[in-house]
């Protein structure tokens, strides 16, 4: 994980994924509001969680690399996205017994959600497909090494072993739907998710902010922000990113409990203190 400023969903997600992981690394982005707070109070209910603060987003990505040549699923998980711990209880068992070996990624359905009643048990929203899906699962027995990513799980030189590459990926939405996807991810990214939100957030694609540290912020005046190519274009159209990406087809209203045990509407967002 990865995460600045998530503190009203940060939890739940960790939570959900607790059980499917056998090693947890989390990465707080010098966040200011409560969200460091929250990851140091679940490392201590955690055993097998780890947290640290950072002002490079690589350094995310680095834990990962001492598993590239080993038999190795690494999910990544953002502090928006919340997954079925029932449904990654069986997509676990599968792993383990290796199915999707084959592949060097997966992607699963994902609600990108807009609306979200915990009170009612419904969340609604643009369902990728066909928006896009944001889901993070690496074979990492795919890779002899995987060097010089932005942040964990992203671009980089990964030195792909035979038979694989960065396009070697299977769509679970293609042979499951919605109710029977072992990947199904609530993607909570329309809502508010810290005090900090006032007029919107974006995404570090969109801002370039990947170095927080003083030389970073000097190479950005100096340079600019490194921002991708067809993000850059969205924004020259006057295009919202997060709007063009996440909100595509119709909308959908789906069951939101299996997603979110302990968790309730009323639930308010921690101020910092």
């Amino acid at each position: 994980m990865l995460v600045r400023n998530e503190e009203r969903f940060v939890c739940q997600a960790i939570e959900n994924v607790a059980a499917f992981c056998d090693r947890i690394h989390a990465f707080d982005h010098m966040s200011d509001d409560r969200t460091w707070e929250i990851l140091r109070e679940l490392a201590r209910s955690f055993a097998h969680l780890e947290v640290r603060r950072t002002r490079r987003a690589t350094d995310s990505h680095r834990p990962l690399e001492r598993y590239a040549g080993t038999p190795t699923w690494a999910i990544g998980v953002d502090g928006d996205e919340l997954f079925d711990p029932a449904a990654l209880t069986v997509l676990r068992e599968a792993l383990l017994g290796g199915e999707h070996a084959d592949v060097f990624r997966l992607k699963g359905h994902v609600l990108n959600c807009d609306m979200l009643d915990a009170d009612a048990g419904t969340a609604s929203g643009y369902m990728a497909p066909p928006s896009r899906p944001v889901t993070k699962l690496f074979n990492l027995g795919a890779v002899d090494a995987w060097p010089g990513a932005s942040e964990r799980l992203h671009d980089g030189r990964p030195a792909f072993r035979g038979g694989f590459a960065w396009d070697s990926m299977r769509y679970l939405s293609e042979t499951a739907e919605w109710d029977d996807d072992p990947l199904r991810c609530l993607h909570v990214c329309f809502l508010r998710r810290s005090g900090r939100d006032e007029n919107g957030r974006q995404n570090l694609n969109e801002t370039g902010l990947y170095d927080r540290t003083v030389l970073g912020g000097l190479k950005r005046r100096l340079r600019g922000p490194t921002v991708p190519p067809d993000v850059t274009a969205l924004h020259d159209r006057g295009a919202d990113w997060k709007s063009d990406w996440y909100r595509r087809g119709e909308r959908a209203s789906v069951d939101a409990t299996p997603f979110l045990h302990g968790y309730t509407r009323s639930t308010p967002i921690p101020q910092p203190p």
